[in-house]
């Protein structure tokens, strides 16, 4: 299936578009519930210790959760993270995803991993591997 598109803010409020990177990168598009959560966080430092296999394969990193920029700026600060991360208030496009709340309540942690054509590839989704989301897109990747 294709990815849909989607333009949301990253942390310093700049639209970001996916499809920017159509016919250029490939691109993980990673959703989480929240930043600097205990898993979440050993998820997005998972993602920076594997990000130059992430770069040397030509993949884009995208986080998403519904956190302000403020909070991923902080975040992305205090954890040296080297991907962006972006807002997705209201959960517009974790909905377009189809990325479910789990028990209705908590947001779910699902990684998509997008060619450069803009087929989603893989899907990986596991609300507490956080691990296994960077191993399993790393593998769609090569």
């Amino acid at each position: 299936m294709t990815a849909p598109d989607f333009e949301l803010p990253d942390a310093d409020g700049k639209p970001v578009r996916l499809n920017q990177y159509r016919g250029v990168n490939a691109v993980v598009v990673y959703f989480y519930p929240k930043d600097d959560t205990g898993v979440c966080t050993k998820q997005a430092c998972s993602f920076r210790d594997d990000f130059a296999q992430f770069r040397n394969a030509g993949a884009v990193i995208l986080g998403i959760s519904d956190d302000s920029g403020e909070s991923h700026a902080a975040f992305t600060a205090k954890y040296k993270l080297p991907f962006t991360l972006l807002s997705d208030k209201g959960g517009r496009v974790r909905k377009l995803f189809g990325v479910n709340r789990v028990f209705g309540v908590l947001p779910g942690r699902v990684t998509f991993v997008i060619d450069r054509e803009g087929v989603v590839r893989h899907v990986y989704s596991a609300l507490f591997e956080s691990d296994r989301h960077v191993q399993e897109a790393l593998a769609a990747l090569s």
